[in-house]
């Protein structure tokens, strides 16, 4: 496509934007599937369609692709957490729909590939420096998520605690999730905190 002024650049950049999404798309899959230390750029390329010289052209080494997909990861956590609370119902089951859409989101493919990610970071210096900050964000916008689809008021004593109680309870039972299915345990023991907390900040 020309115009009197030239070749317009708009098509060229649509392509590489959507083979960049593709390749941290695949990287995302991979994450999931094969875990960090099985996630490679060949691998990557293969999942995403894209062929090897380009995938090194946009990301040379697995650190620069993985690094890119971290930001990649934490938009989706972001959207998919915005369109399940967007879902939710209101009524007297508001706080265990809550809950549960929580415990869905930390026992999801996103916070397993996350959490693959936390763990490599432990001991990869440069991609601590990229997770870090972002999950510190996630981890913000999560909690002001819950504090409004709950009608927490945090100006109250303790209810800041239990907001940030209630994050760890549905964090810690998507890390047991990562074992083994424990969605039976895991209903059970959000129903019994939807009591607490309607009692606690209701």
């Amino acid at each position: 496509m020309t115009t009197a002024a030239g070749p317009t650049r708009v098509p060229q950049e649509e392509r590489t934007r959507a083979m960049r999404a593709r390749l941290l798309d695949a990287t995302v899959e991979c994450l999931v599937q094969v875990g960090f230390a099985g996630t490679s750029t060949t691998l990557v390329s293969e999942r995403a369609g894209v062929s090897r010289g380009a995938q090194l052209h946009h990301f040379p080494t697995k650190n620069d692709l993985v690094v890119a997909a971290v930001e990649h990861l934490t938009e989706k956590r972001g959207a998919e957490l915005a369109a399940a609370a967007a879902a939710l119902p209101r009524g007297p089951r508001h706080t265990r729909a809550v809950l549960q859409m929580l415990g869905n989101h930390f026992a999801s493919p996103v916070f397993n590939a996350a959490l693959e990610l936390w763990v490599a970071a432990r001991t990869d210096a440069q991609l601590l420096a990229a997770v870090g900050p972002l999950e510190q964000r996630v981890g913000r916008e999560t909690h002001r998520l819950t504090v409004e689809l709950l009608g927490a008021d945090e100006s109250v004593t303790g209810v800041r605690e239990l907001v940030q109680a209630t994050l760890d309870l549905v964090r810690g039972l998507g890390l047991a999730n990562t074992i083994t299915d424990d969605a039976h345990r895991r209903g059970r023991i959000l129903d019994r905190w939807a009591d607490v907390l309607d009692k606690e900040i209701s």
